[in-house]
């Protein structure tokens, strides 16, 4: 039996003594009213200032999600990718963060009960226990932090409670999906609770290898919270966290699109040359291919009420390992290899205290934080001496390793030059902090208005290292110490010796130095040290109009620290500052209908973004920096004509451009869309009805989600990731259509359901990938998921 049976049946067995312990339903009052923490304070989401869309546990259920990469497509404004967890990319409204590696942070807060998730490593967790998730749309740095000048995405679990509960949750579906969800609160005393919640999740492969026959894309991840709260006394509480999550599953899959029954690809890539990326078989040969982690974080929350000031401390530590190593071709030909290896190993801890209180006039916030943080990162390449052979060929015009091994043929020397890999690693290592001084004070001017004033101060401080470790070719250098081959291959012998995927030369070449004036070259740590400070201001005035409606003016200011580029040695950038502008209204009718919208205009300015551009031998991803801008509104829609039926629509419209931007190679793109799409929405309907006899209630919900054409520029169009050809448009817009129907008994206790997600089955190319274009010819693309089905049973106490 494998571990993943294993631990899949020990889950159901867990699940099992959850119910047997199970003791009689309790009733819970059902209400339309959804209390969020956005704005650090529980309040009404109809009260909030904000832009802002909450996701239920409902709507995860609905939805059959997983993680919130799952739900991103029904949160207009909101894309995650999530074909890998441990490198996941949040982007709000446009923007986002391209992956610099350990060097930089995301422009999207993530929290996980109110601490920071940090690195993308840990971005995307598993939904294990979760109330809600609140999307915040715009800059949010005053209230939560730098690194959320974007937005930020709020996830809040569910807590002991003082009442005895236990659910079951069981999944299966198409290919094998196989879910469990077990959950037990348990009031041990009247001072303590205990609350545990184990899921595991697996599912086969929906993508199949035409030569091995072995399945691609599998999941594999398991997942542990628990919670004790211990009511010191009626003013004091503390409740303690502990969370683990695993993934070993397979590493994100390159589906080539290049004919692979050409006899030689073609170079420069040749569009005619593509063949469909949909039918569901790909040629992978990464050694080990996989993409694992392992995350264990531990939270102590304390409150206490001094008699109209409410204190809270949140103090947490967290370490991840991670490993990712996936095909970067697309193809199973040695000549044609190339593989990537990402592996992290990270540790944080983050220390918040704040006090808030309130009177008639005044509701007041303030506190301070600190985060340290240790992050280490190896980055592995691996191709063959075949690779290096097609690389010279296309780059230098000239097959060293070939021509080289014809000198030994013609020497009847008995050796090859083929057939042997050839690795290179950049090796870095981060030391980061950051303090932070917080307040925020809503004013009740009047019975109707309300004026916010808040601020942040942030001091940065960081520490980077490189190390280019020199190639490693063991089974070549074998070869290579051969007096006869040396002697024969002769000119060519110092290129067997070189390096050139992570190759320093342009570094060197410029005179690039790092802190005490040493210029960057391999085998010599590279070290910079760097600071920064902001001020992260945030003004709101909302007004009652009437009872049922209130409107508002918001202005914010959104910081994300500065960092290092961990593949382009001795690169530095500064912070980014983001000002956003914000007009919006709140209402909820008493007929049923809830209209909530806002428009809203940003600058983004010192955005950074690595390139993928040519700099000697191969390509490398380059710093950028352009500044951004855009205006867009959000609108959101609930109609609820009786208490069976409701209806909801959220839309975004955004013009996303650069205002200034001129790439590596030269080209102007200010004034050029940045490639958001104009238009992004979801919307569904839901029925709910009362079966005759008291035999239980039917719901059944289609929930629709479309994301526009993408909006191509010069750049994109040169480099074909958003232009047509053929057999695929990678910019087309995209639909997708959830449905679900299930049964409740009449006690609540059991619900059983059935799903299917993009039940229409719609194809996407989600993602070009041009890595290895620029060497051997060879983009590959990432695809959504086919349609995907299953049934669902929960059993509830």
């Amino acid at each position: 039996m494998s571990a993943g049976e294993k631990s899949f049946k020990f889950a159901l067995l867990a699940g099992a003594t959850v119910v047997s312990l199970a003791a009689p339903a309790f009733a819970q009052d059902s209400t339309d009213e959804i209390v969020i923490t956005a704005q650090r304070r529980e309040q009404n989401v109809q009260d909030v200032p904000i832009t802002l869309q909450v996701v239920t546990a409902d709507t995860i259920q609905s939805l059959a999600a997983d993680d919130i990469g799952d739900l991103s497509a029904f949160v207009p404004g909101l894309s995650v990718s999530n074909s890998s967890p441990t490198q996941a990319r949040y982007s709000i409204r446009g923007v986002s963060t391209s992956d610099f590696g350990v060097g930089t942070d995301p422009a999207v807060g993530v929290y996980v009960d109110g601490v920071y998730a940090a690195r993308s490593g840990a971005g995307l967790l598993a939904f294990s226990d979760v109330a809600r998730i609140e999307v915040l749309k715009g800059p949010q740095g005053t209230l939560f932090g730098r690194n959320s000048a974007a937005g930020a995405v709020s996830i809040t679990t569910n807590q002991p409670s003082d009442e005895f509960e236990a659910r079951l949750s069981l999944r299966a579906g198409e290919y094998d999906k196989r879910r469990a969800e077990a959950m037990i609160n348990v009031p041990l005393t009247d001072a303590l609770a205990l609350r545990v919640n184990a899921l595991v999740n697996q599912r086969d492969g929906w993508l199949t290898d035409g030569a091995t026959g072995t399945d691609y894309d599998r999941e594999d991840n398991w997942a542990f919270r628990g919670a004790l709260r211990w009511d010191a006394s009626a003013d004091t509480s503390a409740t303690l966290a502990y969370t683990h999550d695993n993934v070993d599953q397979d590493a994100r899959p390159a589906i080539g699109i290049v004919d692979r029954t050409l006899p030689s690809f073609p170079f420069p890539d040749d569009p005619a040359t593509y063949v469909s990326p949909f039918d569901d078989v790909i040629y992978n040969d990464a050694i080990d291919n996989h993409e694992t982690r392992s995350l264990d974080e531990a939270t102590l929350t304390i409150t206490h009420d001094f008699g109209g000031v409410d204190f809270t401390s949140i103090t947490s530590g967290r370490y991840f390992e991670t490993e990712n190593r996936e095909d970067e071709d697309g193809t199973n030909r040695i000549e044609l290899y190339f593989d990537t290896n990402n592996v992290e190993k990270n540790r944080s801890w983050y220390q918040e205290v704040r006090f808030a209180g309130q009177s008639e006039r005044f509701d007041w916030i303030a506190g301070v934080s600190y985060y340290d943080e240790h992050a280490r990162q190896r980055s592995d390449t691996v191709t063959t001496t075949d690779g290096l052979n097609t690389l010279a060929a296309n780059v230098f015009g000239l097959p060293a390793v070939a021509v080289a091994q014809s000198l030994l043929d013609a020497a009847i020397v008995d050796s090859s030059l083929f057939g042997h890999l050839w690795g290179e690693d950049m090796i870095n290592e981060g030391e980061y902090s950051a303090a932070a001084v917080f307040g925020d004070v809503i004013w009740h001017a009047t019975d109707r208005l309300n004026i916010t004033v808040g601020a942040r101060y942030t001091h940065d401080e960081k520490t980077f290292q490189w190390f280019n470790a020199s190639r490693s070719a063991p089974e070549l250098d074998a070869v290579l110490a051969d007096p006869a081959v040396a002697s024969n291959i002769g000119f060519f012998l110092p290129l067997f010796q070189a390096d050139y995927i992570f190759d320093l030369a342009p570094y060197t070449a410029a005179g690039i130095s790092c802190d005490g004036g040493v210029i960057v070259q391999e085998g010599v740590v590279c070290e910079l040290s760097d600071s920064w400070n902001d001020v992260s201001p945030r003004f709101v005035a909302d007004y009652r109009l009437s009872d049922d409606v209130m409107a508002f003016f918001s202005f914010a200011q959104g910081y994300k620290a500065g960092g290092f580029n961990s593949v382009q040695p001795g690169s530095r950038f500064e912070n980014e500052d983001v000002d956003n502008y914000e007009l919006g209204i709140k209402s909820d009718f008493d007929n049923g209908v809830r209209f909530n919208a806002s428009v809203f205009h940003y600058t983004y300015t010192g955005k950074q973004s690595i390139e993928l551009t040519d700099t000697g031998a191969v390509q490398q991803y380059i710093t950028t920096t352009s500044d951004d801008e855009a205006w867009g509104a959000d609108v959101q829609v609930d109609w609820a004509p009786s208490a069976a039926f409701n209806v909801f629509a959220n839309i975004q419209y955004i013009d996303a451009t650069y205002a200034d931007f001129i790439t590596t190679t030269g080209v102007d793109l200010s004034g050029q869309a940045t490639g958001e799409p104009y238009w992004s929405l979801a919307g569904g309907v839901n029925y709910s009805r009362d079966l005759p006899d008291n035999r239980g209630t039917i719901d059944v919900s289609v929930v629709h989600s479309y994301r526009g054409e993408s909006r191509c520029n010069e750049s994109t169009s040169a480099n074909g990731s958003c232009i047509a050809n053929a057999v695929f448009d990678p910019g087309e817009a995209q639909n997708r259509t959830d449905f679900r129907g299930y049964w409740t008994s009449p006690s609540s206790r059991y619900e059983l359901g059935v799903y299917v997600n993009n039940m229409f089955n719609e194809r996407y190319v989600t993602g070009v990938n041009n890595i290895t274009a620029g060497t051997f010819g060879t983009p590959f693309v990432s695809v959504n998921e086919p349609l995907m089905w299953g049934v669902d049973f929960t059993l509830t106490y």
